[in-house]
């Protein structure tokens, strides 16, 4: 959400609030859409398992298996920041799923799709993706997975800037989880509904949403939901100019997230982190974030992250008037971009890199 701003206390005159951390959080659907797949996966069972149903054909199986293996490779090349890979596996394991007739698997795929589709930036095929695994969890009176994806519409929703739209869309999805008494739902939706405040500016109603989602995310022990709602709220002081409960929710979420090697919520939290303390003059401090961001991208081996860190680290030389290095981590960023085949991030880069030496010069 772009309104993210700076927070009190210090004053500052030049605040460095770095271009990858709104998108981040403009495009933090996909850290909703690990809850999407808590209702079957919720033991942290092999893909294959979850998957698996008898079949009397030996084509059938052997469909099956084939499918599921491209599921299973198409996670891992989703995890490794390989959008375009992703996809082209997910939409053949459509295929065999769609040929088995298993739904379920279906659900499960459309919504890994959409993830990578979001990755991209291809909003409309992430939106038909999504509305796909809607309907089939409509279709299997799956409520609660149509807790969780009704969820993941708002978000993309919002990201489109129908705030209205996403707010009826995750009121209805927090009025089924009460109905099915479905707690872990129940907090995610407020979670959600706290960002359409947020989107509308509503900080302190955001506020509020948050630490109820919170109350309810703690019940069921759901640390990657706590630590994701940590983060919005971090989000929504920053928003409101409040730097001690900015830093304090974005390290809160920190360490949860680094205690349960939850890297989603741990990468964001950084970015958070990166963005409070270089708003306030502390850049010896993002600095370190920095590289704490980068040595855990690259412990990932996700070029996609380690892209996000390069970028940061040039908008913050650049913020400091450092502009041979800042051109050196975007030159870095560009190499990135073209190994991971995303033109557009390539184009977007080389645009930051253009606009700074015409600045410079």
């Amino acid at each position: 959400m772009r309104q993210q701003l700076v927070f009190p206390k210090h004053k500052v005159n030049i605040i460095y609030v770095p271009a990858i951390f709104y998108r981040q959080v403009l495009l933090h659907s996909f850290l909703l859409f690990s809850f999407l797949l808590i209702p079957i996966a919720a033991n942290a069972v092999d893909i294959t398992q979850q998957l698996h149903r008898p079949l009397n054909s030996s084509v059938g199986r052997q469909s099956r298996d084939e499918a599921d293996s491209l599921l299973n490779i198409a996670e891992q090349q989703y995890a490794s920041g390989y959008a375009n890979k992703t996809i082209a596996s997910c939409l053949r394991a459509l295929e065999l799923y769609h040929l088995i007739g298993d739904l379920k698997a279906q659900g499960l795929t459309y919504n890994l799709l959409a993830k990578a589709y979001i990755q991209l930036g291809s909003l409309k095929e992430a939106e038909d993706a999504l509305r796909r695994g809607l309907a089939i969890a409509r279709d299997t009176k799956d409520f609660q997975s149509q807790v969780f994806v009704l969820n993941n519409i708002g978000t993309f929703l919002l990201q489109e800037g129908e705030a209205t739209a996403a707010g009826q869309t995750v009121e209805d999805a927090l009025s089924i989880a009460h109905d099915v008494k479905n707690i872990e739902g129940e907090g995610l939706s407020l979670s959600n509904l706290g960002l359409v405040a947020a989107r509308l500016r509503d900080y302190n109603k955001a506020i509020k949403l948050y630490e109820n989602a919170l109350l309810f995310r703690r019940q069921t022990g759901d640390t990657i939901g706590e630590a994701n709602t940590l983060n919005n709220l971090g989000d929504a002081y920053l928003a409101s100019r409040n730097y001690q409960d900015t830093i304090a929710s974005y390290g809160e979420a920190m360490r949860l997230a680094k205690t349960n090697r939850d890297r989603t919520n741990e990468l964001r939290a950084i970015d958070g982190l990166v963005t409070a303390h270089s708003a306030v003059g502390r850049y010896e401090r993002a600095f370190d974030l920095l590289e704490q961001r980068l040595a855990l991208a690259k412990e990932l081996q996700n070029l996609r992250e380690e892209l996000k860190s390069f970028e940061s680290y040039a908008q913050l030389y650049k913020q400091q008037g450092n502009y041979s290095t800042a051109r050196n981590f975007y030159e870095r960023a560009i190499i990135l971009a073209r190994t991971l085949e995303d033109s557009k991030q390539e184009v977007q880069l080389l645009d930051q890199l253009t606009k700074m030496l015409q600045k410079k010069g």
